[in-house]
């Protein structure tokens, strides 16, 4: 959970010189400090104004992700100063502004933007989002300090805004499975360092993790009885939410498919028998591109994932397709013959290319890692690169939206200082011009 920490020199830009004995994390925009000391004591109290929400009969409805917020704050306070808060009438200690204050779900639009400002008197936090809303009480709780008199805030100013949109965490949950609640425990880590996409790594050749009901010999044949079934993967979507991150599925195809054919030996492009993977590496055994069966599979396997997930993106994975299993088919090269497909990278083109044509009926962008890049790929196509900054700044400039993974591999046991060094922006992605800057949405650890 600590090293979720490592990723914060994306959030937001360089701070400022003079706030540098605040301990925040990340350092949020502009930090202006003054005298006096807001006391935290027993009488503290929140009161929230959603100025804007939605009128019905002259009446404004209730935001209720932000009253959850609100009330997770109150928790975490108490058990961070282990002052218990009375259920009578409270100081209006702190005051929340959050106008118009609309948004279900988080989405990657969203203005994430917040100010703070603390006095003697008391604070008030002003935002435009829930998101903004989590992020200030994040700032406010990481601003609490032990004092002469007992607990208190300082007197600030802050405003702040994230620099990339994309600050994610993805965890592998097929090669290593992670209970649902060292999940949420990530989550709440994600949280206080405004980190908001959680990437959820969920099939791969050691295991498939997610539960479906139409394909019930996924999970029950390649995951060892180790998976999330539907109400919790439903579960941590709404536990991520409340606290600003959006959860984002992968189900990797049309390689690293092992954990799928114990089940399913029919979507191969070889011949069986088929278990699951027992050691790290990568596995000849893919998806058989040639068989409509298999798509009519992922239709209606992507369908059923996809009402679980409400964000807008979907990972297909497409790392490290060694292409062996294709070339080896007569079945494949016949077909890729015939729609002049001239290599492994052109077969999984085409695949991709179908699988978009899926997404988009039910409402999905494709992500994928930098492997799929290549001629004919679909525009709208997110390109994560793990390999390697140079293909995000060769994404970016041929139109594509990006995500750099490279550098930020927790698994490697870098010291911290080398995955603060990287940034999106430098490197090849330097020499990109500012519209193709723009396409750089941002960052994700693994």
């Amino acid at each position: 959970m600590i090293r979720t920490l490592l990723l914060t020199a994306l959030a937001t830009v360089a701070p400022m010189a003079h706030a540098a004995n605040l301990a925040l994390m990340p350092m949020p925009v502009k930090v202006e400090t003054s005298a006096g000391k807001l006391a935290i004591d027993g009488t503290f109290g929140v009161t929230v104004v959603a100025r804007d929400r939605i009128a019905i009969n002259g009446l404004h409805a209730p935001v209720p992700r932000l009253d959850r917020a609100v009330e997770h704050f109150l928790d975490r306070l108490a058990r961070q100063t282990g002052i218990f808060f009375a259920p009578a009438a409270k100081a209006e200690t702190l005051r929340i502004e959050c106008s118009p204050c609309t948004g279900a779900t988080p989405t990657l639009e969203e203005d994430e933007s917040y100010s703070l400002d603390v006095s003697a008197g008391g604070a008030r936090l002003q935002a435009t989002t829930p998101e903004g809303v989590i992020h200030g009480l994040e700032t406010f709780l990481q601003l609490i300090q032990p004092g002469a008199d007992g607990l208190q805030v300082p007197a600030v100013h802050i405003e702040d805004r994230p620099r990339f949109a994309w600050r994610g965490l993805m965890i592998d949950a097929s090669r290593h499975f992670i209970p649902v609640e060292v999940i949420k425990r990530n989550l709440d880590a994600m949280a206080a360092v405004k980190l908001n996409v959680f990437h959820w790594h969920l099939s791969d050749d050691q295991g498939f993790r997610a539960e479906s009901k139409l394909f019930p010999k996924l999970q029950q044949l390649g995951s060892d009885g180790l998976f999330y079934t539907q109400a919790q993967m439903r579960e941590v979507v709404d536990y991520a939410s409340d606290r600003g991150v959006r959860v984002i599925p992968e189900f990797d195809i049309p390689g690293h498919t092992l954990s799928w054919l114990p089940g399913y030996p029919e979507l191969a492009a070889a011949a069986g028998p088929f278990e699951i993977g027992r050691r790290f590496g990568v596995f000849d055994p893919v998806l058989d591109p040639s068989r409509e069966e298999v798509y009519t599979f992922l239709d209606s396997f992507i369908g059923e994932m996809a009402a679980l997930f409400p964000d807008p993106f979907f990972h297909i994975g497409g790392d490290e397709v060694n292409g062996k299993a294709w070339k080896q088919s007569e079945a494949v090269q016949a077909f890729a013959k015939q729609h002049g497909l001239k290599d492994t990278l052109a077969i999984q083109t085409y695949f991709n290319q179908r699988i978009q044509k899926i997404l988009r009926k039910y409402g999905k962008n494709m992500i994928g890692w930098d492997e799929i890049l290549g001629p004919d790929l679909p525009p709208e196509t997110v390109v994560q690169s793990w390999r390697g900054q140079e293909s995000l700044a060769e994404a970016a400039a041929k139109g594509y939206r990006g995500i750099l993974s490279a550098g930020y591999y927790l698994d490697h046991g870098r010291p911290a200082a080398y995955h603060y060094g990287i940034d999106p922006l430098t490197g090849p992605a330097a020499q990109l011009t500012p519209e193709q800057a723009a396409r750089v949405l941002g960052g994700e650890a693994c």
